[in-house]
């Protein structure tokens, strides 16, 4: 799912997270890329990490998300402040706090993540919705076909 954030959505995100560096960070970044959220990830990924070596058809963008799914969808501290926030859009402290909790859930789980990076993945789980991200699978890559008729 390629999502993208819009300007008025950046300005908005940026004017709750002015206080908040790391974000601020990301925010700049992820406008350098016209709301790419893919694109702003693999920049701020690299930035900290090095340029990552993946397999052949293989996005980092997706693993990260398929690794976080796993950790996060079951996570009812994650989910309430998720909602807490979503009743109360606009809160600093509740976006931020999402924030500071998803770095603390992906480090807990060995997935090194800094804020500026978990800022990014925030704002696609807020963009598409939480039941969305949890449900959400990548197109299966079996190539078997079930035979129909003789």
């Amino acid at each position: 799912m390629d999502a993208k954030l819009n300007i008025t959505e950046i300005n908005v995100s940026r004017e709750i997270l002015q206080d908040y560096e790391p974000a601020v960070h990301a925010l700049d970044n992820l406008a350098r890329h016209n709301g790419n959220l893919e694109r702003s990830f693999q920049d701020l990924w690299t930035e900290k990490n090095g340029q990552p070596v993946m397999q052949q058809g293989k996005s980092l963008w997706q693993v990260t998300l398929k690794v976080l799914r796993e950790e996060l969808c079951g996570d009812d501290g994650f989910r309430g402040q998720l909602k807490d926030y979503t009743k109360n859009p606009g809160s600093a402290p509740l976006l931020t706090g999402l924030i500071v909790s998803l770095v603390g859930l992906a480090t807990a789980n060995g997935l090194p993540i800094d804020p500026a990076i978990a800022t990014i993945i925030v704002l696609y789980i807020l963009k598409i919705g939480l039941n969305i991200f949890c449900e959400y699978t990548e197109p299966s890559t079996d190539n078997s076909v079930i035979p129909v008729g003789n």
